[in-house]
């Protein structure tokens, strides 16, 4: 589904706080320290457009956690919110976050899709949320890897910048071999160079530092995250493209 965010309505949807409040005693609930939030490899076609003021397309590929299952209204999905963020800081660009989570996938289904819908959208970068369907199931990471190298190498061909995303900490990832898939997907994005964006470690930290029960960041059926945590992640996703714009934009300038 195509979400493009123009005009002052986007601007307006950028400040809607789609669960309780934003802070407690002072504390903002999304606030992270930067060595969880912080994107290792530059992203420098994004960059580059950013810079220039072109348009800017981003598909967000996944699965249910992408669609958005557990918000209470489709704008509320990580996707949603990120596309309204992003217009605020680049109100006269235009940008298009795309969504193309599909619930229950795994990983051989959701890279099969990046050639027949993926890049027909001709993205400038693609966030992938992977893995959590294949914990589930309880997958061999190395065999999801695979998948995940030949993916990243067709969305490097047609152009794009990549972000992988981890799991997402919920009681339903804990109880599986989660361990081995977090390893996985941290040495295939070092290998491949790519950013990692540490969902899990991210919803942990929030849990450990008391910014959200875990009843408030996961859904009731112990997987799935809420309005108030699809929004912190895509609030901490946007900050941390934004924050390495200047780092992208500066090794691409040096050649």
């Amino acid at each position: 589904m195509a979400l493009s965010l123009l005009g002052v309505a986007a601007i307006a949807m950028a400040f809607l706080a789609p669960a309780a409040p934003r802070a407690i005693a002072g504390r903002d609930l999304c606030a992270a320290p930067i060595t969880v939030t912080s994107l290792a490899d530059p992203l420098p076609h994004t960059a580059l457009r950013l810079a220039a003021g072109k348009s800017l397309t981003i598909v967000a590929l996944g699965s249910s956690s992408t669609y958005g299952t557990g918000a209470s209204k489709p704008e509320y999905s990580y996707p949603s919110r990120l596309a309204a963020l992003l217009h605020t800081r680049y109100p006269n660009t235009e940008i298009r976050v795309i969504n193309r989570g599909v619930g229950g996938e795994v990983i051989d289904e959701t890279a099969q899709r990046i050639a027949t819908e993926v890049i027909g959208d001709k993205p400038d970068l693609v966030i992938w949320q992977v893995g959590t369907n294949d914990v589930l199931e309880d997958a061999d990471p190395q065999a999801v890897m695979a998948s995940v190298h030949t993916g990243i190498t067709q969305l490097r061909q047609a152009g794009a910048d990549v972000i992988l995303m981890d799991l997402q900490y919920a009681p339903a990832v804990l109880t599986h071999r989660y361990r081995a898939m977090e390893r996985a997907l941290w040495a295939t994005a070092k290998t491949a160079g790519v950013p990692l964006f540490r969902r899990f470690a991210l919803m942990r930290d929030w849990t450990e530092r008391g910014n959200m029960k875990m009843s408030a960041m996961v859904a009731a059926d112990h997987l799935h995250m809420t309005d108030a945590s699809y929004d912190c992640l895509a609030r901490q996703l946007s900050g941390s493209i934004l924050r390495d714009m200047h780092v992208a934009t500066d090794i691409v300038a040096k050649g």
